[in-house]
């Protein structure tokens, strides 16, 4: 069997292993549902009444707010399924079955492909079940079928970029609660951007670091394809930030799976 067979094979072998838990186990993906259902909820609802007033001029109100919003919580559930994945990855390591994988004849990275495979597809369901329960509550999004499949490409990219990083974060990980913690700064980014207020509306120093970091510029190419805003040079930037954090995080994470093989 060549290389690229034995490769596919144990790959999707792995994948399986990841959907499976995840059937048995639901109530990961319940929370990676819940939290930003739940914030969206609060910010239409409560929130959404004075905060579109200001997106949307005088007579703005609700419905612009949730068209606004819609973007920043997509990015939420994105960065929530990097405390999932990390989790799963140190589980692995804590109870030995990656250590025990080694010791087998399979393609060596096909554990991990499995846990970012099934991270990517467990997070895109979610990601449609969010935009589904955002048209709910007045979500209207204007794009063209090839404006939705440019947005999803958008969000597939920065997905994968995120749970490679949490792959790293479980493989780094000396226990599973430490694993649950290192992630939890990505569910901040979304705040710390443009994803429920514009960035103009921050103190300089705090909106500096709102147009810089990594989810603000998705968040503008997601919301621009979806409602026809400006994208400018988000685009590239969304792109660029998406591969150098694939690309990091993929050697981090690959360096820490080769290292000494001895239980953390």
């Amino acid at each position: 069997m060549s290389t690229l067979s034995l490769a596919s094979r144990d790959s999707v072998t792995m994948l399986r292993r990841f959907l499976l838990r995840a059937r048995r186990y639901p109530s990961m993906t319940f929370i990676l549902l819940a939290m930003p259902i739940t914030f969206l909820l609060l910010f239409v609802y409560v929130f959404g009444g004075a905060l579109g007033a200001g997106i949307g001029g005088a007579a703005g109100g609700r419905a612009d707010y949730a068209n606004y919003v819609i973007p920043g919580i997509l990015l939420m559930t994105v960065a929530g399924t990097a405390q999932g994945t990390a989790i799963s990855v140190a589980m692995d390591m804590a109870e030995g079955i990656i250590a025990r994988f080694r010791t087998m004849s399979i393609f060596r990275p096909s554990v991990l492909t499995g846990h970012v495979l099934g991270s990517l597809i467990q997070t895109m369901f979610s990601l449609a079940v969010v935009v589904g329960i955002g048209v709910l509550v007045g979500f209207r999004p204007t794009a063209t079928g090839i404006e939705w499949l440019a947005a999803a490409g958008v969000l597939a990219m920065i997905t994968f970029a995120v749970i490679w990083l949490s792959v790293a974060c479980g493989l780094v990980s000396k226990s599973v609660e430490t694993a649950s913690n290192l992630p939890m700064p990505l569910i901040l980014l979304p705040f710390l951007g443009s994803g429920f207020v514009p960035t103009d509306s921050m103190p300089a120093p705090v909106a500096w670091f709102a147009d810089y970091q990594p989810f603000t510029p998705v968040m503008e190419t997601v919301r621009g394809l979806l409602l026809g805003t400006a994208i400018g040079n988000n685009a590239i930037l969304a792109v660029a930030w998406s591969v150098a954090i694939t690309v990091a995080s993929f050697l981090w994470a690959r360096k820490l799976y080769n290292r000494d093989p001895s239980p953390v």
